[in-house]
């Protein structure tokens, strides 16, 4: 199955608890107790807890985790305009972008 097909199954909840499931499992894989990645990333222990058990937590505590776990270049990418693949693709593009500026 397609990566893209496959994840617009899940809802925005079941995406944040099955990445607080991998930060958990990338924890317990470097042998870090809740207490250790939470020093870490300068968070309370409670706070990853919750992270853990609930998938919420905010931005700015998630991208604290990332730098601790040593993953976050990949946000890097998170929302990256992907590259043209063809000149009609990039014709499409540049059409697009030139109607939105008469609509401001």
């Amino acid at each position: 199955m397609d990566h893209k097909l496959s994840m617009e199954l899940y809802s925005p909840e079941e995406v944040a608890e099955r990445l607080a499931g991998r930060v958990m499992q990338l924890r317990l894989a470097l042998d870090w107790k809740r207490e250790t990645l939470a020093e870490r990333a300068g968070l309370s222990a409670s706070t990853v807890k919750r992270f853990e058990s609930t998938g919420q937590i905010r931005l700015d505590n998630l991208l604290r985790l990332a730098v601790a776990l040593g993953c976050l270049e990949q946000f890097e990418a998170l929302f990256a305009v992907a590259p043209v693949r063809s000149l009609a693709e990039l014709e499409q593009r540049v059409e697009t972008r030139e109607r939105r500026r008469g609509r401001r």
